[in-house]
């Protein structure tokens, strides 16, 4: 699992954070989660790179939960379990792709 944490002034725009993925060979697809939504525990069969766009997201893999805000992005290697959890009020919009091998 790999974070990096947004660290600039200002939030780049989802356009720009979307060609961030593309750049890299992936498609991107926006997925929204409304306030309060869980995902109970699941593991996919390729990794999972996820970029936070609006809201705040806490994910737990393997026990460890992390939160994500705005600008945000978590690599999560294939077969990795992991749950998430909309943390707040508010949806969270984040910029979703897959990577197979």
């Amino acid at each position: 699992m790999l974070i990096n944490r947004w660290t600039g002034q200002s939030l780049p725009a989802p356009q720009q954070l979307k060609m961030l993925l593309v750049n890299e060979g992936l498609t991107p697809e926006l997925e929204t989660l409304p306030a309060h939504s869980n995902l109970k525990e699941h593991r996919h069969p390729f990794d999972e790179i996820r970029i936070i766009i609006e809201g705040n997201l806490i994910m737990d893999i393997n026990g460890n939960q992390l939160l994500l805000r705005p600008g945000d992005r978590i690599d999560i290697p294939a077969n990795t379990k992991h749950s998430k959890t909309v943390h707040g009020g508010t949806q969270c919009l984040s910029l979703i792709a897959r990577r197979t091998f």
